[in-house]
């Protein structure tokens, strides 16, 4: 099955913030986690945000050759899988990783829809993990709170478990 939209709370063609290096990122319109203290609150009605043709966003992509990665964040990217891993198709074709932010962690991956586990396992790096306003941190690189973890998701595959990216001086990722 092939998605061809995507509904979307935002997007940035050049961010720094969400993710290392210089990357894309698609903010995904609709959340179910509700998290007290979201950045992004506007983003959890299901039917707000625009439709965007993922054609589009791949071409917008396509255009900018500083481009490090692209990050998926939301809302919840994990309701719109489908059209999610298409953007990963592309991204692969581009040779660009893909970090993508969940409030579902990696143990509970198995119980999931099928297309939300091959997204999740589609992804390079996953930040996983409901954003905890008690454990907030401004000091941790790409995340918000403590909770929250890093995944990298090859290794994880390698190893069948989570194993968490270790973070240099730099903000990059190990």
């Amino acid at each position: 099955m092939t998605c061809n939209s995507i509904r979307l709370f935002g997007k940035v063609a050049e961010s720094i913030v969400d993710g290392p290096g210089i990357r894309y990122a698609i903010f995904c319109q609709g959340c179910y986690h509700h998290c007290e203290g979201c950045h992004n609150p506007e983003s959890h009605a299901i039917d707000g945000g625009e439709i965007y043709q993922i054609e589009q966003l791949i071409q917008e992509i396509k255009e900018n050759p500083l481009l490090d990665g692209i990050t998926l964040s939301g809302g919840e990217p994990m309701l719109q899988a489908l059209a999610c891993l298409e953007i990963i198709k592309a991204a692969r074709n581009l040779k660009l990783p893909v970090m993508m932010y969940t409030g579902y962690v990696y143990e509970q991956v198995d119980s999931l829809l099928p297309e939300q586990k091959e997204l999740f396992f589609s992804c390079d790096s996953v930040v996983d993990g409901r954003f905890e306003k008690e454990q907030r941190s401004l000091s941790l690189y790409y995340r918000g709170s403590k909770n929250q973890r890093i995944i990298d998701i090859k290794k994880s595959l390698e190893d069948n478990k989570c194993i968490v990216h270790e973070i240099d001086s730099f903000g990059q990722l190990r």
